[in-house]
């Protein structure tokens, strides 16, 4: 997708965080990889000029990018009437943020997808008079009709994918939940358009499905979150799309190559959010698969890998993984792949019982964020089934893990749905009651992570 000089692509780094002592028959390896790109960011970079291709990219020069704003329009999104008016607010605000010289279009979401800026199935170039002119399209907008999220998605993929560009991004806003489609079809929209833009996604006010939002992004590698309150729209807007801007590489690919007997367990990004790549692999030769991680700016995320390798005997050592980041091939690099670093995942049998039995401090603290992320699910959907006592322990272990590992964001969402009585033990009280707005909004932002203190 993307078109790079190496020396127009930001630095890339990899670190591998690792206990990799194994006691005699041991057999998983579990490895921290911290991935961090730097000298990226698009200040002080030039826009490619208006229709030039992002071949014409030069050292220096902002990449190119392509966004597609996708504002529900669905009839209630007119209760309360502030709500669309604070949508299209948003939506304007966003459009000044962007670059000029960026490709954009504006898509009306209701059961159809209708692209009412620049129309006819094209993308405008950003500039003061495109920005005015879709700014004065955003005024006429009603609401009315109904949900169907994927007509949404599948006319962003199509605008989006006529663009030549290095970075294309959606951000989608609803409402309300996907009544008008199966989940059946927005599964296959979200299937097709994996892997050719990514797109953050926002509910609005609380008559949304959680699960819904965060599966559109997970699935197209962008971030989730709910406005409760729709005023707070235009600041959440401009937030996006100025981390959008800031995206400097498309497509980088976290490549696990493991030698013969030895296989992959899971992949899992585990900061800034937990999200499980273990079913996204795509194979890359001989014992090689490739996660995707999306688009990148000035950034570090980390990954949890455990590798099952073959029994060995006290006192031998092997390669157990080598990871790689990959830029997928482009013309001006002859069809190659980059390779921007690497790293290796190392296991080595040992009889010295506490050196075996040592977790790595990344390993112990991410390994404690998986799980927090996963009680609050459980805890949550216990609540809802009316399972309190099953409710109470999940969401009790909760506050263990959060106030263990200092996550003081996820510790101060759940104060809201229980009484805490000792975070050290997770002793906690369900409230009776619990606004939906902070229920929502702990289901949403479970899977946000605290990094751990290297």
């Amino acid at each position: 997708m993307a078109n790079f000089s190496k020396s127009s692509v930001p630095q890339f780094s990899v670190e591998v965080y690792q206990n990799e002592f194994l006691p005699e028959g041991g057999r998983d390896v579990n490895a921290i990889v911290t991935v961090t790109s730097t000298g990226g960011g698009t200040t002080g970079g030039v826009p490619l000029a208006a229709g030039a291709p992002a071949s014409a990219r030069v050292p220096g020069r902002a990449p190119a990018a392509a966004v597609v704003l996708m504002v529900d329009c669905s009839g209630s999104m007119d209760y309360p009437p502030t709500k669309m008016r604070n949508a299209r607010d948003a939506t304007a605000a966003a459009i000044d943020t962007l670059r000029d010289g960026t490709r954009f279009a504006v898509v009306a979401g209701t059961h159809v997808a209708d692209d009412v800026y620049p129309g006819n199935g094209r993308l405008a170039t950003a500039g003061p008079q495109t920005k005015a002119q879709a700014k004065e399209a955003l005024r006429r907008l009603s609401a009315g009709g109904g949900t169907a999220i994927g007509t949404w998605l599948r006319l962003a993929d199509r605008l989006l994918g006529a663009a030549e560009v290095d970075i294309r991004h959606g951000i989608l806003l609803t409402d309300g939940r996907n009544e008008h489609e199966s989940p059946e079809d927005l599964r296959a929209a979200l299937d097709s358009c994996a892997g050719r833009f990514t797109c953050d996604a926002r509910g609005v006010g609380t008559d949304w499905e959680v699960k819904e939002v965060t599966e559109i992004a997970g699935s197209l590698l962008g971030s989730a979150d709910i406005v409760a309150d729709p005023a707070g729209l235009a600041a959440d807007f401009t937030r996006m799309m100025e981390n959008a801007m800031g995206k400097e590489v498309a497509d980088v690919a976290l490549r696990l190559w493991t030698p013969v007997g030895a296989e992959i367990v899971f992949v899992k990004q585990v900061a800034p959010t937990v999200a499980d790549l273990s079913g996204r692999r795509t194979e890359a030769g001989p014992r090689a698969g490739d996660y995707p991680t999306g688009s990148w700016g000035d950034e570090s995320r980390d990954y949890h890998v455990c590798v099952r390798v073959p029994e060995a005997g006290i006192g031998q050592e092997m390669l157990a993984a080598r990871v790689s980041l990959i830029l997928p091939p482009s013309p001006s690099a002859g069809g190659v792949p980059q390779t921007l670093s690497q790293g290796l995942v190392r296991a080595v049998w040992t009889d010295d019982m506490a050196a075996s039995t040592s977790i790595n401090p990344q390993v112990a603290h991410y390994t404690g964020q998986a799980e927090l992320a996963q009680v609050i699910q459980q805890g949550l959907d216990a609540r809802k089934s009316g399972d309190f006592d099953g409710a109470t322990a999940k969401l009790g272990r909760a506050v263990q893990l959060a106030s263990a590992s200092g996550n003081a964001d996820t510790a101060k969402l759940l104060s809201k749905v229980v009484d805490v009585v000792d975070a050290a033990t997770g002793t906690v009280r369900l409230k009776a009651r619990v606004a939906e707005a902070d229920e929502m909004t702990l289901e949403t932002r479970s899977t946000k992570t605290v990094r751990v203190k290297k």
